[in-house]
């Protein structure tokens, strides 16, 4: 039991004080220890919500920050990444229009989830959830190609995000048309013939980021549905020689691409199936004039060498190129490596790669996701060399 304490008719002196407390705490803690009731030690408070600002995000493609302080996707595949601990994390992105919508799509620890749409009057983030506690990483890629126009992020939010940059490795551009876009390949979602164009675009199970994925390299894509190397599909242009150096492949817009972004150390070429199309049947087409095709590929070239002076270019055909037309796109590529290599002889030789016929099951003519794949394995091994990974 405590002892009885008499009363004092004064101040305690100060050393009595503290003896009497001491005695007072031991005996308190020993009737609640006995009681079950002692407090156990105050818990640590965990790291509340943080939150990332789309300037702290390094971006891998063709982008731009916006004044707004925003960070503007704009090409296929163009890619972010970032971490975070706990069980999920939100995107907060937007769009231009609020009556379009687009497509991110994402990695989660490695290993591909899906597409996220994002409508253009929604206003509430997009969420990921992790499978389990603990640190995960995410790579975020837009899904669909430049003239779909661009996704806006402004932030992302989660517990102690931190931004992730790719480790080094040697970088492929893949410049091309709807194939390089990942177009017409996915209709796992929207059904081929309905929705609109984008809707089964899926970017990152392309050729171009498989192949690159492969060889554990890093990627861009440069690429355009229906653009052509001197006409288009249903038009004379403007071609990827015109649109090449504008931010977004757009032959009107003011904003000029800053090559010195990225280096890559191969650069890849897959334009001439709709240089070799029959168009639209609704514009008169004039049949395929292989002396044009020829001279204003070379010059393409040749602008791509003045941006990536060391890079070396591989020219690829086309997988929907049959018969007589694969044969001619495989004679007119090879007298574009004649050429460029006698305007260039110190530079290493364009390398060649003619895929094997393809009958394609996409959408309106185009490989689909299994068709990707094919095409991926067959250029890795092509592909291999050019990037020092025999």
């Amino acid at each position: 039991m405590l002892p009885s304490l008499l009363p004092c008719p004064g101040p305690l002196p100060a050393a009595v004080a503290r003896f009497t407390m001491r005695m007072l705490n031991k005996y308190v803690r020993l009737a609640f220890c006995g009681l079950g009731l002692i407090a156990a030690p105050a818990a640590v408070p965990t790291k509340g919500p943080s939150t990332l600002p789309a300037t702290a995000l390094p971006a891998y493609g063709r982008y731009r920050l916006t004044e707004a302080k925003q960070l503007e996707l704009i090409s296929s595949a163009v890619h972010f990444g970032f971490s975070f601990e706990g069980p999920q994390c939100e995107i907060f992105a937007s769009l231009p229009d609020a009556g379009s919508h687009n497509y991110l799509q994402y990695e989660l620890d490695g290993v591909y989830q899906r597409r996220l749409r994002i409508d253009g009057n929604a206003k509430n983030p997009l969420t990921i959830t992790a499978p389990g506690p603990g640190r995960h990483t995410v790579w975020v890629y837009k899904a669909t190609e430049a003239h779909t126009g661009p996704i806006f992020v402004q932030k992302i939010t989660g517990q102690r995000l931190k931004a992730l940059r790719e480790p080094a490795a040697p970088l492929i551009e893949f410049i091309g048309n709807s194939i390089t876009c990942g177009a017409a390949m996915d209709a796992s979602e929207v059904p081929c013939g309905t929705g609109a164009y984008h809707d089964q675009h899926n970017a990152y199970q392309a050729y171009g980021p498989r192949v690159a994925r492969a060889l554990h390299t890093r990627f861009v894509l440069s690429s355009v549905s229906g653009i052509g190397a001197y006409r288009n599909w249903n038009s004379d242009g403007p071609t990827m020689p015109q649109v090449y150096e504008k931010t977004d492949f757009q032959e009107a817009s003011p904003q000029r691409w800053d090559f010195s972004a990225f280096t890559p150390q191969v650069v890849s070429i897959a334009l001439g199936t709709n240089d070799l199309s029959n168009g639209d049947g609704k514009r008169p087409r004039l049949p395929f004039d292989s002396a044009q095709f020829v001279g204003r590929y070379v010059g393409f070239v040749g602008l791509v060498k003045s941006k990536y002076p060391k890079a070396r270019i591989a020219l690829l055909s086309s997988p929907m190129a049959n018969g007589q037309n694969r044969t001619k796109l495989q004679n007119c590529l090879t007298a574009v490596k004649a050429r460029t290599d006698a305007a260039h002889p110190a530079d290493q030789p364009v390398a060649l790669f003619f895929f094997q016929p393809m009958q394609p099951r996409g959408c309106s003519g185009h490989p689909n996701v299994e068709d990707h794949a094919t095409l991926a394995k067959e250029l890795e091994p092509f592909f291999r060399p050019l990037v020092g990974k025999e």
